[in-house]
């Protein structure tokens, strides 16, 4: 009996995930792969999607007594391997548990042993990561008939425990997967039926979390879809960032008052510690925090040079914890009391398109190693955007051929385009282009083209960046 999995139709993406795994499956040898990523990214849901038709032993770990965990564990071997008397062990350590297991496990193919939310297991059985790398390296990895995933949601916790150098099995692994959130190709698979710049819109406030994705319904419009999943105190969405939180930190009123600083525009660490009320000598903990889940990164001004660490901004990584914190955190109590259509109409309405605009740079950013693909760049790059207390630029693109894009977004409507193209070539020679690399220059538009316009500006419309 095989652990059940969700429908292929409820499935979207993860097409290269999902070959790393049948690879491993299908290899001659035993595999260990870890796979971790933040919270709601979708690593249970592509591993039971892989697991489907496989004999798989699936524990998901929980803040739990070990006995109860390894009582866990068995139980699902003996419904997965056929045997019910798995289920009667009384086992009291995870050796234990591992040897019955593999007593009467297959005699010919291979088994996946998955523990899923490996963080919680690893802390109610310290000893685990070590039990795992000795079983590893005596039995299972000459066997060839195992299949070890290891999962976790705390990136900091997986990276040093699993994969660091301290680690036990470190060095062990035969493949890795970081998940990451989907694009924003991939995520308008969600939402097919809607217009491109409606999907666009949905990744600007959900992003590429398959979970938030799937709550807004595609028969709705996307107002309608604001208001019920984050507007009213009923919906799973409304309280989401909060219960985030508190599955990994404590002290999350601190937390609060960090990501509302940062999701309102104060960026600095001397502007987040002024907006916030928090010492600037202690607000480091709290965004190495916030670093370390994915939920903020660490942003510098992109030149051909060394980035200036007295320049960093901080930066809301997750389009839904930036949308939440900006617009729902600081207006809880006229939500709860004014519900949710005249909260949207009100609060968000007004200031929706401007708060796009934003989102539409981020999303320019994300499509230029695309355009370089289309344009078969084969130098290396890197993209990001550069800034100084004269000028705001969007987009930059330095790459190791010599050559620099700059590029302007407009998510309203374009009034004139030579007033346009001026605008970006005034930024153009406020750049600091120290070692004289060709300067190109791009803009892009939510709408198509115009007809006329310079043949030397690459002119980029949110179409072209979902075709």
């Amino acid at each position: 009996m095989t652990r059940p999995s969700p429908p292929a139709t409820d499935f979207v993406g993860r097409a290269v995930e999902l070959a790393v795994l049948e690879a491993a499956w299908r290899g001659r040898g035993s595999a260990f792969v870890p796979i971790y990523g933040r919270r709601r990214i979708g690593k249970s849901e592509l591993i039971l999607h892989f697991l489907r038709d496989k004999p798989a032993i699936y524990h998901l770990g929980k803040i739990a007594p070990a006995l109860l965990q390894i009582r866990e564990f068995l139980t699902e071997a003996a419904r997965t391997l056929d045997q019910p008397l798995l289920a009667e062990i009384a086992a009291t350590d995870w050796r234990a548990a591992f040897d019955a297991v593999e007593r009467v496990g297959p005699s010919d193919g291979k088994l996946a042993i998955v523990l899923d939310e490996f963080q919680w297991t690893a802390g109610a059985s310290p000893e685990l990561p070590s039990l795992l790398q000795e079983l590893w390296d005596r039995r299972w990895k000459r066997s060839g008939k195992i299949v070890l995933i290891l999962c976790g949601s705390f990136v900091g916790f997986m990276e040093r425990e699993v994969l660091g150098k301290k680690s036990p099995l470190f060095g062990r692994r035969t493949a890795q997967i970081h998940l990451q959130p989907f694009g924003y190709r991939e995520a308008a698979e969600f939402h097919p039926g809607w217009s491109v710049p409606n999907q666009a819109r949905a990744y600007f406030v959900c992003g590429g979390v398959p979970m938030y994705l799937k709550a807004f319904d595609p028969a709705r419009s996307l107002e309608s879809n604001i208001e019920s999943n984050l507007l009213s105190e009923y919906a799973a969405l409304f309280r989401e960032p909060e219960f985030l939180l508190r599955e990994e930190l404590r002290e999350v009123e601190a937390y609060h008052a960090v990501l509302h600083a940062i999701a309102t525009r104060h960026t600095t660490a001397r502007e987040i510690a002024a907006t916030s009320g928090l010492a600037e000598r202690s607000l480091h903990y709290y965004l190495e925090q916030l670093v370390q889940l994915g939920y903020v990164a660490r942003r510098h001004p992109l030149t051909r040079g060394r980035a200036n660490a007295r320049t960093v901004r901080f930066v809301l990584e997750d389009p839904l914890l930036r949308f939440w914190f900006h617009f729902v955190f600081p207006n809880r109590s006229f939500v709860q009391q004014m519900g949710p259509v005249r909260s949207f109409t009100d609060l968000i309405k007004p200031q929706l398109d401007a708060y796009f605009g934003g989102c539409f740079e981020r999303l320019c950013r994300q499509a230029l190693p695309t355009l370089y693909a289309r344009e078969r760049v084969s130098a290396g790059f890197q993209v990001g955007e550069y800034w100084s207390k004269d000028v705001q630029i969007d987009v930059v693109g330095v790459r190791d051929d010599r050559w620099i894009d700059l590029g302007e977004c407009k998510w309203g409507p374009v009034g004139s385009v030579p007033s346009l193209v001026a605008e970006l070539d005034a930024k153009v020679q406020a750049f600091p282009n120290k070692h004289g690399d060709t300067i190109g220059r791009r803009i892009f538009t939510r709408g198509a083209a115009p007809a006329t316009r310079p043949r030397d500006v690459s002119w980029h419309s949110l179409d072209d960046l979902y075709a």
